[in-house]
């Protein structure tokens, strides 16, 4: 990593100013807004122009519908060459040449050719909405141009309002706009719109259609639904590499290997070449499951077809160790793309970044924001965005506000980034100011923008601020999501307020008797994983147990028990409300037990008392080949402390030793010194601490516990001089 972090290091800083910005806010380009409506009477206030000729307002008239018998002047002629010409650099030139000719009057083909034309370019896309909007005749290629345009710029409410306007106009889509609108419905997780879509495909018999028959496979697949795309796959009457690739896709969605590797391998038996983006797929897939070393292993594999790893190749690598959590293996990998050498892009640097977020390793982000610079990798709002939650998570609020500040675009991600910052920071209110100025300046809030101070607002405790943004996003048309409750109840719950979150757990499934009205909360939602963890907490906290086995009779009626998190979570209510026989019996019907797993029933044994059976159940453990986490090992120092258990005492230390585990934080030496007093062995506990080289005020106070706890007070009192030498001030 340092090897890395050299090699990318500018020598001069990005920001000369370390000092925080006042107002970090350089308000986002008002969009403009437009009715969905044929009627011209009422034009919206027009654009100013680089081109003052090129003015795009007009009153649209009459105009013909052109047709290859059409004689136009030559004037006219000419703007249409152009236009057929598909110049879009020169697109508002033509559209002031047009104005002056009147061609609009002439034909419709001009106006919507030239809403096709703005349509190619992301900066142009308001006159393309405009425009669109003005037009008399609308044609099916002009829908299908702005709905791609939509879709490429993930302006989803734009895309569907479109969508509906063409439908209201008796438009049927063709098999150029199906594909792009069940993509917008996957990426959205439109389930029920993107059926509708599928029930249209059958009735007016485009399933025959390969791109059609791929973007269902896509979609399903997508959203979670391996069934259909499966059944999709088998009904298609034609295939190519891409059907081939959804359904690769689709397994590897599912954590499916080995069905996934069955149809890459079945590409190659019914002579179907592997292309790269096949290949992509399943290298990706592996990376997202969190099997790097097999994703790495296949992208190696790739090379031996004659195939050359490209830059989306390393990026399903890196996108992948991301989402798990797995920084230094992204690191790696990025390292290794460079050292291919592939030339990273604007994803490469938009993903790459949350790992030195999450390792909170400054100069190395600074680094790769400097070989961003270099490269013009710095203009895109996800580059920005990554730019922005990269730096508030190293500690570094004002370089995140001044990214966000210089940035000329700014993405509805981008600002979300900026509120998320001041939340995590603790600063709520000033991530509310932010939401206020997006209203200002005429950029709609989504979910996420809300569901992020949802989350400040319950981790601080405030239900009734929380609950008042909850009425205001109904208010905005916004309705809440699963997430906005599983951020609710966590936050509560972590918070002391376990009663309201139990509350807030029943009113989401039942609105009409909850604690909020029914114009709040429209219709029930149903909980997930987290959204029962986090109940299953609260009921842990209150010592529930009446209500903790309704809800474990809720999850075995819906399939949740064998998720491991529920399990634990269960494991941990059953033992925190002294019913360890029942977290037993969930402990050891869990079939992939892991580490968090073993921790929740060690805890669970300590909280009972029975503190052999927890050291029994740390060498079934290892005996299982499952190495423990600090937790577990912090667990059972202190177990050993409280039964004077001495000799399993130095045994785990032993262990702790010769695992080389990060003790960084001095966490586990802290415990050894108290394990070690509480023995009655204080020699052992002082040299514990002597060889410590960096010692925190955690272990300072450790030691100075150690000494009071066997009654020597000289000793502790020169210790308390020696803490006031180095700055920590003692906690006893």
């Amino acid at each position: 990593m340092e090897l890395l972090r050299s090699a990318l290091l500018p020598t001069t800083p990005f920001f000369t100013d370390p000092s925080p910005s006042q107002t970090p806010i350089n308000p986002h380009t008002t969009k403009f807004k437009f009715r969905a409506s044929t009627d011209t009477t009422n034009v919206p206030t027009t654009p100013t122009l680089l081109n003052p000729q090129a003015h795009l307002a007009f009153t649209a008239k009459k105009a013909s519908d052109f047709s290859p018998g059409a004689q136009p002047s030559s004037e006219v002629s000419h703007c249409i060459s152009l236009l057929r010409g598909n110049h879009v650099a020169d697109c508002r030139q033509i559209h002031a040449l047009a104005l002056k000719l009147n061609a609009f009057e002439v034909n419709s083909w001009v106006g919507n050719k030239l809403a096709m034309l703005y349509s190619k370019n992301y900066e142009l896309l308001d006159y393309a909405q405009k425009l669109f909007y003005e037009m008399p005749k609308r044609t099916v290629p002009t829908y299908a141009a702005l709905i791609s345009a939509y879709c490429r710029a993930e302006q989803w409410e734009d895309l569907f309002l479109v969508f509906r306007l063409m439908v209201d106009e008796g438009m049927v889509p063709d098999v150029y706009v199906v594909p792009t609108l069940l993509k917008a419905c996957a990426l959205t997780k439109m389930v029920g719109i993107g059926r509708m879509i599928h029930g249209f495909v059958i009735r007016k018999e485009m399933d025959s259609d390969v791109f059609v028959g791929n973007s269902l496979v896509d979609f399903y697949a997508n959203c979670g639904d391996l069934g259909f795309a499966v059944s999709v796959f088998g009904a298609m009457r034609e295939r190519d590499v891409v059907s081939w690739t959804a359904l690769v896709s689709a397994y590897m969605n599912e954590g499916l290997f080995e069905e996934a590797m069955e149809v890459f391998d079945s590409m190659k038996v019914n002579g179907v070449k592997r292309d790269l983006i096949s290949w992509n797929a399943l290298v990706s897939g592996f990376a997202q499951n969190g099997e790097i070393d097999l994703a790495l292993q296949y992208l190696e594999a790739m090379q031996e077809e004659g195939l050359r790893p490209r830059v989306n190749s390393w990026n399903g690598v890196i996108s992948g160790c991301i989402q798990n959590e797995y920084f230094e293996d992204a690191l790696d990998a990025f390292y290794k793309m460079l050292c291919f050498p592939e030339e990273p892009n604007f994803v490469t640097i938009a993903s790459i970044l949350p790992a030195c977020a999450g390792l909170k390793n400054l100069n190395l982000g600074r680094a790769i924001h400097g070989f961003s610079l270099k490269r013009q990798l710095c203009g895109n709002t996800h580059v920005e965005g990554s730019l922005i939650g990269m730096y508030s998570k190293c500690g570094m609020k004002d370089y995140a506000e001044k990214v966000f500040s210089m940035a000329e675009t700014k993405g509805i991600g981008m600002w979300n980034e900026m509120i998320a910052a001041y939340v995590n920071a603790g600063e709520t209110e000033k991530g509310i100011e932010l939401l206020r100025v997006m209203h200002h300046h005429g950029l709609k809030p989504d979910v996420v923008s809300y569901n992020t101070i949802l989350a400040g607002h319950a981790r601080n405790g405030q239900k009734n601020e929380a609950y008042e943004l909850l009425n205001e996003m109904v208010r905005m048309d916004l309705k809440p999501n699963i997430i906005s409750f599983n951020v609710l109840i966590s936050g509560f719950q972590q918070f002391g307020l376990s009663f309201e979150a139990l509350k807030l757990f029943c009113t989401m499934q039942s609105p009409s008797d909850g604690c909020f009205a029914d114009f709040v909360l429209p219709e029930s939602i149903q909980p997930n994983s987290i959204t029962i963890a986090g109940a299953l907490a609260a009921c842990a906290d209150l010592n529930l147990l009446s209500q903790g086995k309704e809800i474990h009779g809720y999850t075995l009626r819906n399939g949740f028990e064998p998720n491991v998190y529920i399990s634990s979570a269960l494991v941990d209510m059953y033992s925190k409300c002294l019913d360890i026989v029942s977290a037993t019996k969930v402990f050891r019907r869990i079939e992939d037990r892991n580490t968090i797993c073993w921790n929740a029933m060690i805890a669970g044994h300590v909280n009972n008392m029975q503190l052999n059976l927890a050291l029994e159940l740390f060498c079934e453990m290892l005996e299982e080949g499952l190495e423990p986490s600090s937790i577990t090992l912090m667990m059972l120092l202190l177990t050993c402390g409280d039964m004077t258990a001495l000799r399993f005492g130095r045994e785990l230390h032993g262990y702790i030793i010769k695992s080389q585990l990060d003790q960084s934080d001095s966490t586990l030496t802290s415990a050894l010194v108290g394990m070690y007093a509480k023995c009655g062995s204080i020699k052992e506990a002082k040299s514990v601490f002597d060889l410590e080289v960096k010692k925190d005020a955690l272990l300072w106070n450790a030691m100075l516990s150690a000494y009071s706890t066997n009654g020597m007070l000289n000793n502790a009192l020169a210790l308390v001089g020696q803490m006031e030498l180095v700055g920590v001030v003692p906690e006893i």
